[in-house]
């Protein structure tokens, strides 16, 4: 309707004022709660050309359009802007196309857009090889889990895919604190995951190092000098090129903890949901992008300086210089992923490159697209940054070195704990079997969490308070749960009473509200995958579940004044908690069936 409304105007205004509108130049709009209507066109851009009163200007398109749009049952104008009302008939129809099987062709146009004919790429995770996922890597990975599914409810082909950041003097670090420290500890010894234990040595090494510069200062040596000479600063750096150089002590040493690392971030992968159909690793593509390193000097588009670093200027580009390979030969991160991408092209040719990134990352992508198009890659345009907030707790920044991260699995368990407890005490869980109560638990404590985190905009910062997720009220992920669940026990109440057919009736206002709202699915999975923002989504599903909930307290179901009206809210409601379960399912969340 939407889009007929922005034709059907264009045209309209065009023939009455003599102009050459686009039917994408067209606003039209949700009709503002305090009007009656249930779109709204935009006037104003047509004021100063019709030499008119906004009134007058909005009658002659009203009454345009009802004559050519026949769902149209009547119109106001206020101001600047045309409200219409659609007919009961309208709203009838669309309720039974849409609740129509999930294999029919009304309901699948409803809940899936047609294909868009692209391949789009989007990378999510991202971990280092030296610690376990965070909090951090946690808004990582639902947003762009999300995106993903987003995009191909939107019509996309996706391809899934991570990054290990596996190699680089980071990595280092652990190895070395656990060659000095770890006394041939093993997960299994220590009673831990792999990734745990290696992130252990990670702070270690700092702890241990800080101990050594504090020393050397004492002796009279400076800060920085002191950062310097720390014998494990010197003998990290020494690792690093003997990894470089292929030094086989340190190369099983490097496998034996990368492969612990990869055990625990595939058991935390499953816990969360998430999928990949590829796993990339730097020590894989950090070469290639030394291939392209020396494409670049040849084609005089990077340049070597006095000390042997490799450069490019992107001065002109409102950038600076950014070394591209350092004096001693060692790449740096925009390195191994120019290799990365080229590879990542290779092997699925994508129209789009999207990098799920932390917002401190933007610098970085501003120059791989840069420096891509320079070198003419065919794929450089398609590259997309989704830089996202950072993650803070109520007590301040996250520390990796310092050990004051949020680990994943700590939160994750903390969730499912807390989501028993509140479930507990409000005796929700009354004739489940244990089973069925554990699984419960788990859904509310993922559900809340992921819902907290996707609910705001990717790019603003955002603090992370638990206890604030777990609700079964107000703008939380349990909350559209409950009122999933909700739906599911008055479907269970009404047996096979409904059916999707009914006669006409008379829609009243909280019906009508609710019908909009879940008229606009396929309009608010568009938007979302068009802006890489699962918000949009996650704040509809939000006012769907609370607009039903008004709809459920106002009007009877199973006490309705007749089986026709009954019928058809029965129908309402199965097709609210279908645009839930479709909707949650897209943020990554599963709704339970009953609570």
């Amino acid at each position: 309707m939407e889009q007929l409304l922005k034709e059907k105007t264009a045209i309209i205004v065009n023939k009455l004022y003599g102009t050459n509108f686009t039917a994408q130049e067209i606003t039209v709009n949700q009709t503002a709660k305090e009007f009656t209507g249930d779109f709204t066109v935009v006037i104003f851009p047509f004021i100063k050309i019709a030499k008119k009163k906004p009134e007058e200007i909005g009658k002659e398109i009203g009454d345009a359009l009802q004559m050519e749009i026949s769902e149209i049952d009547s119109y106001n104008v206020v101001k600047g802007f045309v409200n219409f009302k659609l007919k009961n008939e309208f709203w009838n129809n669309f309720l039974l196309k849409s609740s129509a099987d999930d294999n029919s062709q009304e309901a699948a146009h409803f809940f899936s857009l047609p294909s868009t004919h692209k391949k789009i790429m989007v990378e999510y995770a991202g971990p280092n090889t030296n610690k376990p996922l965070h909090l951090g890597h946690i808004r990582n990975i639902f947003i762009g889990y999300s995106v993903s599914e987003i995009l191909k409810a939107a019509g996309n082909e996706v391809v899934k895919v991570n990054i290990y950041n596996d190699r680089g003097i980071h990595i280092c670090k652990s190895m070395l604190a656990y060659q000095k420290f770890g006394n041939n500890d093993t997960p299994k010894s220590k009673g831990i995951k792999g990734d745990h234990l290696v992130g252990d040595y990670y702070v270690k090494f700092d702890q241990e190092l800080k101990i050594q510069i504090a020393g050397l200062m004492l002796n009279g040596m400076s800060e920085e000098d002191a950062k310097k000479n720390a014998p494990l600063n010197v003998e990290v750096k020494e690792m690093l090129l003997k990894w470089e150089a292929g030094d086989t002590t340190v190369r099983a040493l490097w496998e034996m903890m990368n492969g612990w690392v990869y055990e625990g971030f595939e058991e935390t992968y499953q816990l969360i949901g998430c999928d990949f159909n590829k796993h990339y690793k730097e020590s894989d593509t950090y070469l290639l992008g030394k291939n392209i390193v020396e494409e670049g000097l040849s084609k005089n588009v990077f340049y070597k300086r006095p000390d042997g670093a490799v450069s490019i200027d992107l001065t002109a580009d409102g950038l600076d210089e950014k070394v591209l390979m350092r004096s001693d030969g060692t790449s740096v991160y925009i390195t191994q992923d120019l290799g990365t991408a080229d590879l990542r092209y290779q092997d699925f040719e994508p129209d789009q490159m999207i990098y799920t990134v932390a917002n401190e990352q933007d610098y970085h992508f501003k120059v791989l697209k840069l420096v891509t198009q320079k070198l003419g890659k065919k794929y450089a345009d398609g590259i997309n940054h989704l830089s996202y907030g950072m993650v803070d707790l109520p007590t301040g920044k996250m520390k990796s070195r310092e050990g004051t991260v949020v680990d994943a699995d700590d939160l994750i368990e903390e969730m499912i704990r807390t989501a028993k407890e509140q479930t507990l005490e409000l005796g929700k869980t009354e004739n489940f079997s244990a089973g069925e109560a554990e699984k419960l638990y788990y859904e509310l404590g993922m559900g809340a969490l992921k819902f907290f985190i996707l609910k705001v905009d990717p790019r603003k910062r955002m603090i992370f308070n638990p206890k604030e997720s777990i609700d079964f009220h107000g703008f939380t992920g349990p909350f559209i749960q409950y009122t999933y669940a909700r739906i599911q026990s008055v479907k269970r109440k009404a047996g096979n009473s409904f059916k999707n057919t009914t006669p006409q009736i008379a829609v009243n206002e909280s019906e009508q509200k609710l019908l909009l709202q879940l008229y606009l699915y396929p309009t608010i999975i568009k938007e979302a995958a068009a802006n890489l923002d699962p918000a949009l989504l996650a704040n509809y599903i939000y006012f769907i579940a609370k607009n039903f909930n008004s709809f459920y307290a106002e009007n009877s179901i199973m006490q309705a004044e007749t089986e026709n009206i009954k019928n058809f809210r029965l129908l309402l409601s199965d097709l609210t908690a279908r645009v839930l379960k479709k909707g949650m399912k897209l943020l990554g969340i599963e709704v339970p069936e009953r609570m």
